[in-house]
C-alpha cells in the first residue's frame, strides 16, 4: 500500500517510493529505497524535500512500530494494472455522466462522490503511471464528453505530482481537470456532436462553454476558486490569443496553464465526430512545435508525464521493424518497450517481438514516428491494450 507522508514522519525501515516536488537530487537518490542508514536518513530531512510517498508493503508504515515486518509484495506491472484500468474507467464515465447530469439539471453533486473518484484515479497512476492514462484516450466520439473530462483529470494529477505540487493541490488539480469542461453540457447538442466542421456562429457559441462552466459552479462550496479558475480559461494561451479573456503569460494561472496542456493533448488523441485521433508521439511532438500556446515549463514536465514515445506510439526501429511502444521506461523517455509487428520492406505483418531499447540501447532505437494509416494498418492500440477498440466503448 502507497501512503503519503510528510518528512516528519520518515524513519528508518521505511520503503522509499517517490519523492514529492524538487528538493531532492535525483542525481544522489533513486525512487524506489528501503532506508536503513542514520546517514541517509539526515542526507533527505537535510535536502529540502517535505513529503514523499512511501509502500508499505515493502517496510515500516507511518503507524508500524519500530521492529515489526511489513510483507513484501512485488511491483505492479503495465499489464496488471491495465485490467483495473479498465474497470476504474468504467465506474469514472458512469460517475461523471451522472454528476454532470445532477449539475446540468440543478442538484447537489456530493463531496465524497467527486473526491473519491479522483483518488481513486490517482491511486490508480501512484501504482503504474502509464495504465490508465494510456487507456483513457482510446474513447469513442459518442463518450467523448464523459471520458474526456476522466482523462484530463488523470493527466493532471499526474502532471501535479510532476511539478511537485503538494498532496491537497494535487488533489484539486485532480477535480479541476474532472470540472473543466462542464460548461458544454450547456451548449446545443446539435452543435456540440456536430460530424463537420463548425461554422463561424457554431463556433462562436462553443467558445462560450468556459463561462458557462464557470457561472454552473460558482457559489457551490464542493468547488474551489482553482476549480472555477480552470474551468474559465482553459483556453487561454501564453501569447495572448486565447480566450474568454486574452490573458497572457503570468496571468494565466499555474493550473489553467496545466489545464491547456492536458485538454488539447487527450483532445487530438481522442476520436472526434469530424476527426480521427492523432498518433500520441505525433500529438506530443506537434505540441511541442505551437509556439506561444504553452508554458514551457509546465509542457516539458508533461512531457516527462506521458513520455516523448508515449504508450500506443508507432515507431520505427534502426532495425527497420515498425512496432506500437507499450511501456514507459521508468528513467529514460527515449528507451521504450516496444511490440514488433510489421516489415515495412515486405509490407507484412510479422510474428510479435517485445524489444526492450533499455537493455543494450546501442543495438537497436527508435529512429521515426509513423503514422499507422501511411501503412494501412488498423487497430493498433489493440497491440498495446489487448482490448477491442473497434468502435465499441471498451467502458460499459
Amino acid at each position: 500500500m502507497l501512503r503519503h507522508i510528510s518528512i516528519s514522519e520518515l524513519r528508518l525501515g521505511m520503503y522509499v517510493h517517490e519523492f514529492c516536488g524538487a528538493g531532492i537530487d535525483n542525481h544522489l537518490w533513486k525512487n524506489g529505497f528501503l532506508l536503513q542508514s542514520d546517514h541517509d536518513l539526515k542526507r533527505i530531512r537535510d535536502s529540502g524535500v517535505s513529503e514523499l510517498w512511501i509502500n508499505a508493503s515493502r517496510g515500516l508504515d507511518a503507524q508500524t512500530q519500530p521492529g515489526e515486518i511489513a510483507p513484501v509484495e512485488t511491483d505492479v506491472t503495465f499489464g496488471e494494472e491495465l485490467a483495473s484500468a479498465v474497470k476504474l474507467c468504467s465506474r469514472s464515465k458512469a460517475a461523471v455522466k451522472k454528476m454532470f447530469s445532477d449539475l446540468r439539471m440543478g442538484r447537489i453533486v456530493e463531496t465524497a462522490q467527486v473526491t473519491e473518484l479522483v483518488s481513486e484515479i490517482s491511486e490508480s497512476l501512484i501504482r503504474n503511471p502509464d495504465a490508465f492514462i494510456s487507456l483513457a484516450r482510446l474513447k469513442n466520439a459518442d463518450e467523448y464528453t464523459y471520458m474526456h473530462s476522466v482523462a484530463v483529470c488523470a493527466l493532471m494529477i499526474a502532471l501535479a505530482r510532476r511539478l511537485g505540487l503538494s498532496a491537497e493541490r494535487v488533489q484539486q488539480a485532480g477535480v479541476a481537470g474532472l470540472m473543466h469542461d462542464i460548461g458544454k453540457i450547456a451548449m446545443p447538442i446539435a452543435v456540440l456532436n456536430k460530424p463537420g466542421k463548425l461554422s463561424d456562429d457554431e463556433f462562436e457559441t462553443m467558445r462560450g462553454h468556459p463561462e458557462a462552466g464557470a457561472r454552473m459552479l460558482t457559489n457551490n462550496p464542493l468547488f474551489s476558486p482553482d476549480v472555477l479558475d480552470v474551468c474559465l480559461h482553459h483556453h487561454e494561451k501564453i501569447d495572448g490569443t486565447g480566450y474568454p479573456h486574452q490573458l497572457r503569460g503570468d496571468e494565466i494561472s499555474v493550473f489553467a496553464k496545466m489545464a491547456a496542456v492536458c485538454d488539447v493533448y487527450d483532445a487530438i488523441t481522442s476520436d472526434r465526430p469530424y476527426k480521427k485521433a492523432w498518433g500520441p508521439a505525433n500529438s506530443v511532438r506537434s505540441m511541442a512545435e505551437w509556439k506561444g500556446h504553452f508554458d514551457e515549463k509546465v509542457f516539458q514536465a508533461f512531457v516527462k508525464c506521458v513520455g516523448i514515445y508515449p504508450v500506443g506510439s508507432l515507431v520505427r526501429l534502426q532495425s527497420g521493424k515498425i512496432g506500437v511502444v507499450i511501456e514507459q521506461h521508468s528513467s529514460s523517455l527515449l528507451t521504450p518497450k516496444v511490440k514488433v509487428f510489421f516489415c515495412p520492406v515486405e509490407e507484412r505483418n510479422i510474428p510479435h517481438v517485445i524489444v526492450d531499447l533499455s537493455i543494450l540501447p546501442e543495438t537497436d532505437r527508435i529512429v521515426s514516428r509513423e503514422n499507422a494509416e501511411s501503412w494501412g494498418l488498423k487497430n493498433i492500440d489493440h497491440l498495446w491494450s489487448g482490448l477491442s477498440v473497434g468502435g465499441q466503448s471498451l467502458f460499459e
